[in-house]
């Protein structure tokens, strides 16, 4: 009894029924393969522009972030110095009126030396003097008119007499320069 079991006639039925055709069955295989790269290649190209959106935005954020802080530096420069400014027009008007007794004396050379090193100084942050020198136009960005001398004549309006100093920052009118008005 070494025959081999053979299977029943119904099982060799069965498998028959169970068997696909091999041609129809690699075409469904490549139209699910197409249709899983379709859907892959979609994914992909949506990332892709997630992507390109998500650097577009994080270099924008970077040059807003740039601008920001450059801002914020020249805002609290301008802030200092405008802090500052009545210190400097006190030493200022403390070395325009040196006692003749101290007029020799090395200590007060020194401090009469502070208004040219404070500009100096601030000239190397980027601030300036604004103009208002006698018979220099007036111009009202830059200038205030605390005086005006009424008798005089002319068409154009210019500084008589600076009485304060104004300061520039950048070009940005930091404090305007009070002057005395007349007409040329």
């Amino acid at each position: 009894m070494n025959k081999k079991s053979e299977p029943a006639p119904a099982e060799k039925n069965e498998s028959k029924r169970n068997k696909k055709p091999v041609i129809g069955g690699q075409a469904n295989i490549i139209r699910e393969s197409e249709e899983i790269i379709l859907k892959l290649n979609t994914q992909n190209e949506e990332l892709i522009n997630d992507l390109q959106r998500l650097r577009a935005d994080f270099e924008n954020y970077r040059k807003r972030s740039e601008i920001d802080k450059a801002s914020a530096r020249d805002f609290s420069r301008q802030q200092t110095v405008a802090k500052l400014l009545p210190v400097i027009d006190n030493i200022t008007r403390a070395t325009a009126h040196l006692p003749e007794d101290l007029q020799t004396n090395d200590w007060a050379a020194g401090v009469m030396k502070l208004p040219q090193l404070l500009e100096k100084d601030l000239k190397a942050i980027g601030v300036t003097r604004i103009l208002a020198e006698p018979r220099t136009v007036f111009n009202p960005e830059i200038h205030e008119a605390i005086q005006m001398d009424e008798e005089s004549e002319g068409e154009t309006e210019v500084v008589a007499e600076e009485l304060q100093t104004g300061y520039m920052v950048d070009g940005v009118v930091l404090r305007r320069a009070m002057v005395r008005e007349t007409r040329k």
